[in-house]
């Protein structure tokens, strides 16, 4: 099936046929939520990438259809599939996605210190590390919106999901610019009670199954060994307060546990990890101004911040 006009060159042709903006931004728009279906298979699911209500998402991949003439998805119950027609289509609405999100990335670097810097980093380091030292230096972002996001997924830098990242581990992705920031240290900890128990009668809270992988996560199955895990949980902030209300050891970062007083560090050589963090930023948004500025503020904090972080 030859693929319409629309997407070989929509973004090229509107200048020249006087297309209004607004709907230029539409048609893109259009697009936008034609591959998040796409991708995700249900509106629900979609929706919930966009966040939006579903039934916007409905309406603007019915405009879509309707501007091309083609039907793009066969709607069922539970699932949106991609028609013969619609399958052609996904690669051609990719490089027009890329090509919009690189001109994107082009103007944020073009632009003044004035505006949105979106940050992704783990949930609990932006509330309890992050924002509270960010706050006593405000004066010297000024005029930058910060939108902190706080995810334990790795936010896609090349779809513009953050302008910059912070990561315990060193990125491995192609096309990116990193830098090493410092480090932090995860240990065991637990309420003082565990320490008066003998070793073999430990109990241990943990990541759930999806975060195995995690280096510290892997450090504490091995010291428990074939003790139980009576707890786990892919929020950070449920496994410090199952550990802080008593329910078993956990591996925690010292800047969280160091300063609360319902625990102690189980000591022991082999029960520490240092984990590397990392800011790592696409290379088209390095030289923004103010997404520099944030990378250096926060470098500085954390440097600063040695002597809490390890």
């Amino acid at each position: 099936m030859p693929i319409p006009d629309f997407f070989a060159s929509a973004v090229h042709k509107l200048p020249d046929q006087h297309i209004p903006s607004a709907q230029a931004s539409s048609a893109l728009d259009d697009v936008r939520f034609f591959l998040a279906v796409a991708r995700e298979g249900s509106l629900s699911s979609a929706a919930r990438t966009l966040k939006v209500e579903h039934s916007t998402v409905a309406r603007r991949v019915g405009a879509l259809e309707a501007s091309l003439g083609v039907r793009l998805f066969d709607r069922l119950q539970r699932s949106w599939t991609l028609t013969s027609e619609g399958e052609a289509l996904v690669a051609p609405a990719e490089r027009l996605e890329l090509e919009a999100l690189a001109f994107t990335r082009a103007a944020i670097s073009a632009t003044s210190m004035h505006g949105t810097v979106r940050i992704s980093a783990p949930p609990v380091f932006v509330s309890q590390f992050l924002v509270p030292r960010l706050a006593g230096i405000a004066d010297r972002w000024k005029g930058i919106d910060l939108d902190l996001v706080g995810e334990v997924r790795t936010a896609n830098l090349h779809r513009r999901e953050a302008d910059l990242s912070l990561r315990f581990m060193r990125p491995d992705e192609p096309g990116l610019a990193a830098r090493k920031l410092g480090e932090l240290s995860f240990r065991l900890y637990g309420t003082p009670t565990w320490l008066s128990r003998a070793e073999s009668e430990w109990s241990f809270v943990g990541y759930a199954d999806a975060l195995n992988e995690v280096p510290h996560q892997q450090l504490l199955a091995r010291i428990a060994g074939e003790r139980p895990f009576v707890l786990r949980s892919n929020d950070l902030a449920a496994v410090h307060q199952a550990c802080r209300a008593g329910m078993g050891l956990a591996m925690l970062p010292s800047f969280l546990a160091r300063t609360d007083d319902a625990l102690i560090e189980v000591p022991g050589a082999d029960r520490h990890m240092l984990r590397e963090i990392w800011c790592v930023v696409h290379p088209d948004v390095r030289r923004s101004p103010r997404v520099r500025l944030m990378v250096d503020l926060i470098g500085e904090l954390i440097r600063r911040s040695s002597a809490v972080l390890v």
